[in-house]
């Protein structure tokens, strides 16, 4: 008897029935859900007024909704950013893998200090937001090389700079064009009901973002080598070796200088037909990150014609790459032991199709706002009540900018009404949501990391949940952190930004 209670209780789901039973669960949510008739008004600003719109929940055991499953399977795969890009990105890893230049390019990182190692993973997380959601398709694949050259645990790696980059996507030293469409959401909330002059800046929150991002790299550090680092086992993985040599490397950094110096005339405008990676638009940044900026949407063609060219020159001087044919082979060598990841891609992409289809996370979301603008609480409170009905809402919501889109019409004004600036209600937000989707199986790109973790995993198994309560007491710590921070400087009432404060 006691031995099968103890075989029983040793049974784990691994992630792709886990993602199953998940999508199973969202159909009976949303059967159960929608023959009860829950539902929420969604409030939108159209042509600068506000609308009320009745949102409801689809039931996917309908006709509609089994069609909806069979017929939307493809196409939930091809609408699926996520799955093209990492395609592009493995191979650019795979020839700077193959030909030896990450090899000698990260291999002296074993001489570094492990501490100043995780501080660099936790700033460049951070940092990284600049990029948006490209920092995880490129950042995760390529941090376990750097930690495998490095003599450091891979796992750990990239744990650390999914966490570095989640928590701290509502921060950062640089503006993203995710923060000036959030400030646009954020103009029109604030001018639509209470202030017709309010005019939100990128700049309104820039002293609050430098000493956040110094505040979490510092203390993420401690909370790293405390909580993460000692979960984690450290193995040694087979690696094959490469030749060095100074000289490919000084011809490579030659060319690779020559290509980065031409890629920034390509960014810069106003010299003579520089800008030609620029899209159109008054503001920079919409010019160099917008959705219609040719760097943006070209960003990781750049990085692999970037890495195919050095590669190539390093390969072949190094004698590691001797022919075309060891070329060709090295540019799909980091696709070795990661079919796993497409399998998981393409179940991920039924269960984001299916949740978008069914409204869940618009009727959670919206019914939680609600509940919020029904309570007449101060500035304080308010925040506080704020933060942490964000975080439920990025559990089933991921996405910031379409939570931001359904809830600033309402809570902008809210907190105006309360003496809170626009600038600092969007701060808010951003970091709640941030702390969420760290939280969440339902986050596209906690579902790529768990690949990656399989691909150096040796001894234990990887799963959603072993995961998530693996990082549940680090990301919590980074919660306390993020809200006390918050209220804090709301207290002291220190200045945001250039100009502006978090009261009125």
């Amino acid at each position: 008897m006691n031995k099968s209670r103890k075989t029983r209780s040793k049974i784990t789901l691994g992630p792709v029935i886990t993602i199953l039973i998940l999508i199973v669960i969202v159909i009976g949510l949303s059967s159960i859900l929608s023959l009860a008739g829950v539902g929420g008004q969604k409030t939108q600003i159209v042509g600068g007024d506000l609308e009320s719109k009745l949102v409801t929940i689809n039931n996917v055991l309908t006709p509609s909704g089994i069609k909806m499953i069979i017929t939307n399977a493809v196409t939930n795969l091809k609408v699926f950013e996520p799955f093209f890009l990492l395609v592009i990105t493995l191979i650019a890893l795979g020839i700077g893998k193959s030909c030896g230049l990450f090899q000698i390019l990260f291999k002296p990182l074993k001489k570094i200090n492990k501490n100043w190692i995780i501080v660099f993973t936790l700033l460049v997380g951070i940092l990284s937001s600049v990029i948006g959601e490209y920092s995880y398709i490129l950042l995760i694949p390529l941090i376990g090389i750097i930690y495998q050259y490095a003599g450091q645990k891979p796992m750990l790696g990239i744990l650390t700079l999914f966490i570095g980059i989640t928590v701290g996507y509502g921060t950062g030293l640089f503006f993203s064009y995710d923060d000036y469409f959030l400030g646009t959401l954020t103009q029109a909330s604030a001018n639509v009901l209470v202030d017709p002059n309010y005019e939100y800046s990128l700049s309104s929150n820039i002293y609050i973002m430098i000493a956040s991002t110094i505040l979490l790299t510092v203390s993420g550090l401690y909370v790293i080598k405390k909580l993460l680092d000692p979960k984690i086992k450290k193995v040694e993985i087979e690696q094959e070796e490469y030749k060095e040599s100074k000289k490919a490397l000084f011809f490579t950094a030659v060319a690779g200088t020559l290509m980065a110096l031409f890629l920034l005339y390509m960014i810069i405008p106003g010299m003579y037909k520089s800008g030609l990676l620029l899209g159109e638009g008054e503001n920079y940044i919409i010019r160099l990150l917008g959705p219609e900026s040719p760097f943006r949407q070209g960003f990781l063609i750049i990085v692999l014609l970037f890495l195919m060219i050095t590669s190539a020159i390093y390969g072949r001087l190094s004698k590691n790459i001797e022919n075309t044919n060891q070329y060709s082979l090295g540019l799909s060598k980091e696709f070795e032991d990661l079919g796993y990841l497409f399998v998981l891609l393409f179940f991920t992409a039924q269960l984001a199709g299916i949740l978008e289809w069914t409204n869940l996370g618009e009727v959670l979301v919206v019914n939680l706002l609600n509940l919020i603008s029904t309570f007449d609480f101060s500035g304080l409170l308010l925040i506080i009540l704020t933060f942490i009905s964000v975080i439920i809402m990025s559990i089933l919501m991921p996405s910031n900018t379409t939570k931001w889109a359904l809830i600033s019409p309402i809570l902008v004004p809210l907190f105006m009404r309360a003496n809170v600036t626009p600038s600092f209600t969007q701060f808010v937000f951003t970091s709640a949501d941030a702390v969420g989707k760290t939280l969440t199986p339902l986050f596209t790109y906690f579902i790529i990391m768990l690949a990656f973790l399989e691909k150096y995993n040796e001894n234990e198994k990887i799963t959603i949940f072993g995961t998530l309560k693996k990082i549940m007491p680090t990301v919590l710590i980074f919660a306390a952190i993020w809200f006390i921070f918050i209220l804090c400087w709301y207290i002291t009432g220190l200045p945001t930004g250039i100009g502006v404060n978090p009261t009125l």
